[in-house]
């Protein structure tokens, strides 16, 4: 009689029929899948013996089965990403969950040089100055109404220009005459004082300080000589600030405008012109 060469686990004959060797015994083809073949995880069957079976962490997967849960695409010999269990190709993957460039409407691919602001994402090489059209890179940018500019081009389209220099004002700066100007520009036609911050007065559109103002323009008191001013600083005004009272062509003080030789204030009085002097009435009257 011959030895007996039977399954491992059915015990039926091995005879004549395919079986498999393990290190238990011999298995016919059908004990050996039942007992040892691993399960796919796409179709739930069975990966036989002379299926080629792929994996990936603790799952199995038929060759057939491996593949994108969207685009059905087999993933045997590509590149994948796993996705919440869910096994993507990475073009899918980058539709669904990679951002759009908003210059060229590309996928901005994970991993690449990228820039975001206002919830919207570039690509580092197409976020470019809307002036000059030059990446922006990680420079300083100023946004506007859509555009995004590099602080000189901003500057030279949107910043103010200064009255005097035509430089752009970046920051402070003064108004005169509706007109913005560097706090370094706005200086006293005369004497090139700095005005920021300071009182004066102009002509012909020119500024001046009080001081130059009143040497150079206002009317002179013919008793003290010096101008008559409306400065409030009291600075080249004299004695009186501006007030004055006028005759021909003589201007004085109020506090100027006196008797030559009583010395009793003749504002608001009847008063004598003596030559380049003015009387009180009483002292015209007594004679020399």
């Amino acid at each position: 009689m011959s030895e007996a060469f039977d399954c491992a686990k059915c015990s039926e004959s091995l005879y004549g029929r395919k079986y498999i060797q393990t290190d238990s015994g011999p298995y016919c083809v059908p004990c050996y899948d039942n007992t040892f073949a691993n399960t796919c995880a796409e179709c739930q069957q069975l990966i036989g013996h002379d299926s080629r079976e792929l994996f990936y962490e603790d799952r199995h997967f038929h060759e057939g089965c491996f593949r994108c849960c969207r685009c059905q695409r087999s993933l045997a010999d590509e590149p994948f990403t796993c996705q919440d269990s869910e096994l993507l190709c990475n073009d899918c993957y980058c539709t669904a969950f990679s951002s759009q460039c908003s210059a060229c409407g590309e996928t901005v691919m994970p991993g690449s040089r990228k820039l975001e602001y206002g919830g919207q994402t570039w690509h580092e090489h197409c976020f470019l100055c809307s002036g000059c059209e030059q990446p922006l890179g990680s420079r300083s940018f100023v946004p506007d109404k859509g555009a995004h500019y590099c602080v000189p081009c901003y500057e030279n389209k949107f910043a103010p220009r200064c009255a005097r220099c035509s430089k752009t004002l970046t920051q402070g700066g003064v108004t005169y005459r509706d007109q913005p100007w560097h706090r370094e520009c706005l200086v006293c036609t005369g004497c090139q004082t700095p005005l920021a911050g300071q009182q004066f007065t102009s002509r012909d559109d020119d500024p001046y300080c009080v001081a130059c103002f009143g040497e150079l323009f206002a009317p002179k008191c013919s008793s003290c000589k010096r101008p008559i001013t409306g400065g409030s600083s009291g600075e080249a005004a004299g004695p009186g600030g501006g007030k004055y009272v006028s005759f021909e062509d003589r201007h004085w003080h109020h506090s100027c405008f006196s008797c030559a030789r009583c010395s009793t204030s003749l504002v608001g009085q009847g008063f004598v012109p003596d030559g380049d002097q003015v009387l009180c009435q009483g002292c015209s009257q007594a004679g020399p």
